[in-house]
């Protein structure tokens, strides 16, 4: 195959040729390829060097011997945009640009974006990493453009993981938890590629078998789509931990929604919406993959646990409580072959304390766990914490693997030995059992944790791919705000129901307004947000005497009043809106509404599109779903026309994608099974 014929990223990650351009750091590439035997071509580049580390040196791009299929640019950021220029037009696959003072420096450097935006020129449609990035390490190939030592070793298949620290990065080749690390990437600034398109080539290697994103900011929803496509395709799961807060989530508002959303809430919904599982901590991720290497994504999610002390057998019962997993209960036929086993003494559950009685004896701790782990259940987990091997014989521990081993041949059930502190699972024992096609967790939470995410996975699998997000970039006009007066009409043309109202402008218009419609009535002042926090707002007015009253008071507030027919009783009051975010863009926002927001912390995010079995879906997901299914012999509400008004929201948030800012329907009434549901209150911020 020749280097041409391969696409630009993979030519780049999988480099036949390299070529390394600087002193310090660019000898460092050549010093770690050397040391872990790649066995390509090394190029290094100099204007005063004879060699590096016995590899001669060129002058200039010019001097290469080829079109170098990957090149490390360790060198000053204004000679690297020269660099990059030079191998572009010679052909190159790709570049790790190494330098700082870009974008990331704007403060320090003003001119930082200026000189980024002529480094992306400069490369073109060559492949470009960073900058600001330290590089990558492929130990499927060993290739190696990485200034730094690092803690990685040979593997013919694994996973990839990516970052855009470089720290991080350096952190996890460090790992001693006997996870095969196929590709570790950084990607620095992501000015040109980010780390989904980076991914996205490592996931087409038929050695990876499972990739994990470090985000600290989304780069481009259209890549991270396709990374989400090809790892279904491919069957090759994709887990992320993304961290930090927009700035977006914490401006001040006037709507609710905007408070209701936040970043963090959206990126979850996305990361669900791809079945791209989420972690929370680099541990979790690092025990996550792990699974998802040896076992792939669970088609279920209940586990068995064993362990011969009552203390771990509770340990692992609590840290399930709060996760998506169940302990299921052993099955009746499983009992007598147990009972025989084990002895009379020992009480049969799951999880199991299968005591000391059988400890040290392979056969019979290889029949009882064969026994367990021939319950169909999603995962089989044995707890073993290993002794110190400087200190202590680990004899009867090793007699216990072996006859997880044992079981685990003869059933074919998916399995893991857990060690209830990370520590006490020796590297080489979790390179031998992942050998072994069982799983070495180090932690009972990031056991337990893993087994939910690749059961997420399997279920987002399992359901019909998603369609694209709807994209529309905001018109650059100005901002207004529409009160209900304005707001309702609009929603209402989509579908939504509004209560009958009229605009009274002083207080015996309003009363001859309330008499037409008829009592009770709301009086509300317009153009006012948050009504009910300064008196602009009065509920079930059952007379003339009290219109004119409430809108008396109003009037030093507002100078319109809108009259309504008072909505009737609900069974529950949520709150239905949408926002537009700075990376997705419009999505919308569930939750329960009236009071309740500000109290409780009850909503969902959906993107867009959505249908009404996915509207239906995040309503049952909702705590006061209880309220609307009838809690406590209350009558049912009307749970269809909820979903309906909510997917009527999605047609005008779809149809208004390039304006809408915010919208904010609180309360909406839903009504008794039959009587539909009422959008009471109404507020939208769109450009003009």
């Amino acid at each position: 195959m020749t280097t041409d014929a391969r696409a630009p990223l993979s030519r780049l990650i999988r480099p036949e040729t390299i070529a390394v351009f600087g002193g310090k750091e660019a000898a460092r590439v050549v010093e770690q390829c050397v040391k872990a035997g790649y066995r390509g071509q090394i190029w290094p580049v100099h204007p005063t060097r004879d060699t590096v580390h016995g590899h001669p040196c060129y002058r200039s791009v010019a001097d290469l011997p080829g079109a170098p299929d990957a090149a490390f640019v360790g060198v000053n950021r204004a000679l690297t945009v020269e660099i990059l220029r030079d191998l572009s037009q010679r052909g190159a696959g790709g570049a790790i640009c190494y330098a700082s003072g870009f974008a990331e420096a704007v403060q320090e450097l003003p001119d930082g974006p200026a000189l980024q935006a002529e480094l992306v020129a400069a490369a073109g449609t060559m492949a470009m990493l960073g900058p600001n990035c330290y590089g990558f390490i492929n130990m499927l190939d060993d290739a190696l453009l990485w200034p730094d030592q690092h803690g990685m070793k040979h593997v013919d298949r694994g996973v990839a993981i990516l970052t855009q620290s470089s720290n991080i990065a350096l952190n996890i080749t460090m790992q001693a938890r006997g996870l095969p690390i196929a590709y570790l990437m950084t990607a620095g600034n992501q000015a040109q590629t980010g780390l989904s398109a980076l991914a996205a080539a490592a996931v087409e290697d038929e050695r990876v078998t499972a990739v994990g994103l470090h985000i600290e900011s989304f780069d481009n929803l259209e890549d991270l789509q396709h990374l989400a496509a090809r790892a279904r395709a491919l069957s090759k799961p994709v887990v992320a931990l993304k961290v930090g807060k927009s700035a977006a989530a914490q401006r001040a508002t006037l709507s609710h929604t905007a408070s209701l959303a936040g970043n963090d809430r959206v990126s979850s919904a996305l990361l669900k919406r791809l079945g791209i599982g989420r972690v929370q901590s680099l541990p979790q991720m690092l025990e996550t993959l792990k699974l998802l290497h040896v076992c792939g994504p669970l088609s279920a999610n209940t586990v068995s646990a064993m362990s011969c002390s009552g203390g771990e057998a509770s340990l692992m019962a609590d840290a399930g409580v709060d996760k998506a997993v169940e302990f299921r209960d052993l099955k009746p036929e499983q009992f007598p072959a147990l009972r025989d086993t084990l002895g009379a003494m020992v009480t049969l559950s799951n999880p199991l304390d299968y005591h000391t009685f059988v400890w040290g004896h392979r056969a019979r701790q290889a029949d009882a766990f064969s026994t367990v782990m021939g319950g169909d259940y999603g995962i089989n987990l044995v707890v073993l914490d290993f002794p110190r091997g400087d200190r202590c014989d680990a004899g009867d521990w090793m007699t216990t693997v072996d006859a997880v081993l044992d079981a685990k041949r003869r059933t074919g059930a998916a399995t893991g030995i857990v060690a209830s502190l990370g520590e006490t699972m020796p590297e080489a024992d979790a390179t031998r059992l992942i050998g072994e096609g069982v799983v070495p967790f180090c932690g009972i939470d990031e056991a337990l944790a893993a087994i939910e995410i690749a059961h997420g996975v399997h279920a987002a699998w399992a359901r019909q791919a998603p369609a694209p997000l709807l994209t529309a970039p905001a018109v650059a006009t100005e901002i207004q705000s529409l009160y209900e007066d304005r707001a309702k009409p609009m929603l209402a043309a989509f579908g939504v129901s509004v209560p009958y109202g009229l605009i009274a402008r002083n207080a015996d218009q309003a009363v001859s307004v309330a008499d037409r419609l008829g009592y009770p009535v709301a009086v509300k002042g317009i153009g006012i947000a948050h009504k009910s926090d300064v008196g602009a707002v009065r509920l079930n007015i059952r007379s003339a005497s009290e219109v004119f009253a409430a809108a008396t008071a109003m009037s030093s507030i507002a100078d319109r009043f809108l009259v309504e027919k008072m909505a009737p009783k609900p069974v529950a009051e949520l709150i239905v809106g949408a926002l537009r975010d700075p990376v997705v863009g419009p999505v919308l926002t569930l939750g329960a509404g009236g009071v309740l927001v500000d109290l409780i912390d009850d909503s969902t995010i959906l993107l867009l599109p959505t249908n009404p079995a996915e509207i239906g879906k995040a309503i049952d997901g909702l705590r006061v779903s209880k309220l609307i299914a009838g809690y406590r012999g209350g009558p049912p509400g009307d749970k269809n026309a909820l979903v309906q008004l909510v997917a009527c929201v999605a047609d005008y948030v779809a149809d208004n994608a390039t304006r809408l800012e915010e919208l904010d329907l609180n309360p909406v009434l839903v009504l008794p099974e039959g009587e539909g549901v009422i959008a009471v209150d109404a507020f939208i911020r769109t450009r003009s």
